[in-house]
């Protein structure tokens, strides 16, 4: 059994059924997973969400910044941006069961050395506690009161973990680390103006994975968000944002071996944002 990790899909259907149809990819026993932001910007948002959830246990997709952003304005909690591709899906006959499925989605996942997350993952925070953190997140969105949690997660403050918050602080804090940020400080607070590459980084700021002592270095993470940053394999990441909606490419690699599959996008959206 093999598992490939696909980069930001971004609504982007047609390539991902290009780099699928390029993959030694086995539906009856290889997995996919999906780095977050399989929604807007692209021209197939729904059916890239259809796609995904009819593949069932085959596939894991952790929750992307883009992903949130559906689920604030399907509750009327977001403003519509005039880059959203999203109405396909606000006007869906199965719009509520994608929304429902869409808000059962992890906010990381770990198997092995390997973790899923969509953007990265604070330097103060251990896998253990990472996963911890997800979690609250995740019941908060899977639980009844979700509109009331949605409708409270837009914002950049508090900018930086403290253990000690609570409500609405703290899980905008988890959101923010693990579906927006490219940098921070040594000591945790996060920038998310900055949206270039490693050298836009301001200043006594860097890009989150190289803090020297990251407690979660010992694993390997896998995600995307950073479409500045390109593809980037390193012994303990695998940044896979490689622009597809820009007009860059759609990227996988496969866990076991690191092989990197790739295919070219012709861009539907003007780089810039997140």
């Amino acid at each position: 059994m093999a598992t490939y990790a696909i980069g930001d899909v971004q609504g982007c259907m047609r390539e991902l059924e290009a780099l699928l149809a390029a993959l030694p990819f086995d539906a009856g026993r290889d997995r996919l997973w999906f780095v977050g932001d399989l929604v807007n910007r692209g021209p197939a948002s729904l059916e890239v969400l259809r796609f995904v959830r009819d593949l069932g246990d085959r596939a894991i997709a952790v929750l992307g910044n883009h992903d949130l952003h559906l689920l604030c304005l399907a509750e009327g909690f977001a403003r519509r941006r005039a880059d959203d591709t999203l109405d396909a899906v606000l006007s869906a006959p199965d719009r509520a069961g994608l929304l429902a499925w869409l808000r059962a989605r992890p906010l990381i996942h770990a198997e092995g050395e390997h973790v899923l997350v969509h953007a990265g993952l604070l330097p103060q925070w251990d896998l253990p506690t990472a996963i911890g953190l997800g979690r609250e997140v995740e019941g908060a969105l899977r639980g009844p009161a979700y509109p009331e949690f949605l409708s409270t997660l837009y914002g950049s403050q508090p900018d930086a973990w403290d253990d000690g918050l609570r409500g609405p602080d703290r899980m905008r804090v988890i959101v923010n680390a693990m579906t927006r940020m490219r940098f921070c400080t040594d000591s945790g607070a996060m920038d998310f103006r900055a949206k270039g590459g490693i050298d836009a980084a301001p200043a006594g700021y860097r890009a989150w994975f190289e803090i020297p002592g990251r407690r979660s270095a010992a694993s390997t993470v896998v995600c995307g968000h950073w479409s500045a940053l390109g593809l980037r394999i390193a012994p303990r990441l695998m940044a896979l944002d490689t622009g597809c909606v820009w007009g860059g490419s759609l990227s996988a690699v496969r866990l076991d071996d690191r092989r990197i599959f790739q295919v070219k996008c012709p861009g539907y959206q003007s780089p810039g944002g997140e």
